[in-house]
């Protein structure tokens, strides 16, 4: 047996004891480094998992957002559109109001013209009935006064018309009748309608009487025309 105070032995008992502490170590440190990459590898995959639902999280969030966007995209292109149908019909509402209006604004001009023009006319009515009423007392009193000289008679006939009726033309036949048939407008214009027997002059007398007014002195004449029939002696 060698001494331990030999060189050599203590030598290789030191790199033996060296070793079994080299081996120790690295196992003791295997152990260790094993366990603590074991709990890395844990941390990890829980850290890893947690990122994964917080990233599967968010992008559900990011989904839904983009929906809502999308939807809200979708809802004020439908309320812009909603918006601008309105404000076509508005535009559409005010020019039918305006047309209206302005239909309005020339009714109401045609109703005060046709007012005016419906004052104007009653006020002319008004006053071709007097003058119609003068014309006819005037022709009353025409009537009393060639009734009773001339042996006139006056009928009024349907249509607002007057029928003069002559006799004493003829002194062979005296009750021989001559007669025309008379109409006065409503502007008060005589108009002779017929004549019988017919007189040449009668388109003449009735041009006269239109221009002078003067029915006394038309039917003197007109007497005179009959009269002129017999006696050969026109005038």
């Amino acid at each position: 047996m060698a001494s331990i105070r030999d060189y050599n032995v203590v030598e290789q008992f030191n790199s033996r004891l060296e070793e079994i502490r080299s081996k120790l170590l690295d196992q003791a440190m295997g152990e260790v480094l094993n366990d603590t990459a074991i709990e890395l590898c844990q941390q990890h995959r829980h850290y890893m998992t947690s990122v994964m639902d917080t990233c599967i999280k968010k992008s559900k969030e990011d989904e839904s957002m983009f929906e809502s966007i999308h939807a809200y995209k979708e809802d004020l292109k439908e309320r812009t559109a909603v918006l601008k149908e309105k404000k076509t019909r508005h535009i559409e509402v005010e020019s039918e109001i305006e047309d209206k209006k302005h239909h309005k604004e020339l009714l109401i001009q045609r109703i005060e013209k046709f007012k005016k023009g419906q004052v104007k006319n009653r006020e002319l009515i008004q006053s071709q009935n007097k003058a119609n009423k003068d014309r006819l007392k005037k022709l009353n009193i025409c009537k009393d006064v060639f009734q009773k000289h001339l042996s006139l008679e006056i009928r009024k006939i349907q249509g607002e018309k007057l029928q003069f009726v002559f006799r004493n033309i003829s002194r062979k036949d005296p009750d021989i009748v001559h007669a025309f048939l008379l109409r006065l407008d409503a502007e008060g214009v005589y108009h002779i309608i017929s004549c019988d027997p017919p007189l040449e002059k009668m388109a003449h007398l009735e041009l006269r009487l239109q221009e002078t007014n003067n029915f006394p002195a038309f039917l003197a004449n007109v007497r005179r025309e009959f009269v002129a029939l017999y006696s050969g002696a026109k005038k």
